[in-house]
């Protein structure tokens, strides 16, 4: 399927991703720095602490994935068609084919995990597959053997957890430069513990930028994954509506939020409030007035929602693109289909 022009498309997602980690590495070694400084420390320590927490988080990130979802490994057979549909869509475009797995959850989402593409787990929730029909779920099938063709996963798991630990150190450095403070006001001596409260602001800035850097390349991913979906299904409308669902039926089902989420094709946090939003303006989108938003209406809503500014600037701390953007970009790969002029040259032309 012109696999090296497949490739060829996708400098953007591959420079994010470069990017991201030279980043969040670089700010992370900074912060690592400073606190070395204060400990009185060399500072060659905090390049071995930055490259042995990487190493660490890629070893042990795909394990925590799987005991915190509690996925369930197919047996050869033992989901004929799940197996079957899997192997079709990666064998076309050349894709290794992952570990399958079903996770006893009742939400509409699917999501990838692993260290290398050859030992990727796709695992699927159980509410995916009653909630959608065949066509969607390959749809999403499509989407998540997207992010296997690009690896974006693995970076993923890479990164997650740098901003975590810079936020967790910044709150307990807090805590403690103010007990200190405190304690030393009372015996009139020196406010050492103003250092730390520096370290904890220092800390602070560096989990908002290492965050949004983070936050910014999930996105993307989502967007290019999106767009391998309908290049390789040849029907971006199936995932069009996959969306749609899975955004609703994660709006209408108590979850918790976990660490993992990122990895999910749908934020169960962000569907609630994308739903929420469009209920509340209902009244101004329901144009026949008849207390259903149709497919007219709910395009023109979606496309309203995708211009405010508050939409966008929420955006900068999300997981996930907002749906009515996900499906807005599949709208105009299925026009561009339309047309003929869709080929492998410009899968991610209208990202």
């Amino acid at each position: 399927m012109g696999d090296d022009l497949l490739l060829a498309s996708l400098s953007q997602l591959k420079l994010a991703m470069g990017t991201s980690i030279f980043f969040a590495a670089f700010i992370f070694a900074l912060f690592l720095s400073a606190v070395m400084f204060l400990l009185d420390f060399p500072l060659i320590y905090a390049l071995i602490g930055t490259i042995l927490f990487i190493l660490f988080q890629y070893l042990i990130g795909p394990f925590i994935v799987r005991v915190g979802t509690r996925l369930h490994y197919l047996k050869p057979g033992e989901n004929q068609w799940l197996e079957s549909t899997v192997k079709k869509l990666a064998q076309k475009d050349g894709v290794a084919i992952p570990k399958l797995a079903i996770v006893p959850n009742k939400t509409p989402n699917a999501f990838v995990f692993g260290r290398t593409s050859r030992s990727a787990t796709l695992a699927v929730h159980e509410g995916l597959l009653t909630n959608l029909n065949k066509e969607e779920v390959e749809g999403v099938i499509a989407h998540e053997l997207g992010h296997i063709k690009h690896k974006d996963y693995i970076v993923m798991t890479v990164l997650s957890a740098l901003p975590l630990i810079a936020y967790i150190v910044a709150q307990s450095l807090f805590r403690a430069g103010m007990i200190s403070s405190y304690s030393r006001r009372r015996n009139k001596e020196g406010n050492a513990g103003l250092a730390l409260v520096i370290v904890g602001a220092i800390s602070f800035l560096v989990y908002i930028i290492t965050f949004l850097s983070v936050m910014r390349l999930s996105r993307l991913r989502e967007h290019y994954a999106d767009a391998y979906s309908a290049y390789l299904t040849g029907e971006p409308r199936n995932l069009q509506s996959g969306l749609a669902k899975i955004t609703y039926g994660l709006s209408i089902i108590p979850q918790k939020s976990t660490q993992a989420r990122a990895f999910y094709i749908g934020d169960p946090t962000m569907a609630k409030q994308e739903i929420t939003t469009l209920m509340k303006n209902k009244q101004e989108y329901d144009l026949d007035k008849d207390g259903v938003l149709d497919e007219v209406e709910l395009q023109r809503a979606m496309e309203k929602e995708a211009k405010s500014t508050w939409s966008n600037l929420n955006n900068w701390f999300s997981t996930h693109p907002p749906t009515f953007k996900r499906i807005l970009l599949l709208r105009e790969i299925e026009k561009e289909m339309k047309t003929g002029r869709y080929t492998n040259k410009n899968v991610y032309s209208k990202i």
